[in-house]
């Protein structure tokens, strides 16, 4: 079983990359995405 520490060492790296992965998603859609998504678009 994991120690305290390492826990809130892990959750706080997975918070970290949930936020990041956020805000290159859903939260402000970047223009080079929406520029790939109308490449594959005929």
């Amino acid at each position: 079983m994991e120690s305290t520490n390492e826990f809130v060492k892990k959750f706080n790296e997975t918070q970290a990359k949930q936020r990041k992965n956020h805000e290159s998603g859903k939260g402000k859609p970047s223009k080079s995405l929406q520029n790939v998504q109308h490449t594959n678009n005929p």
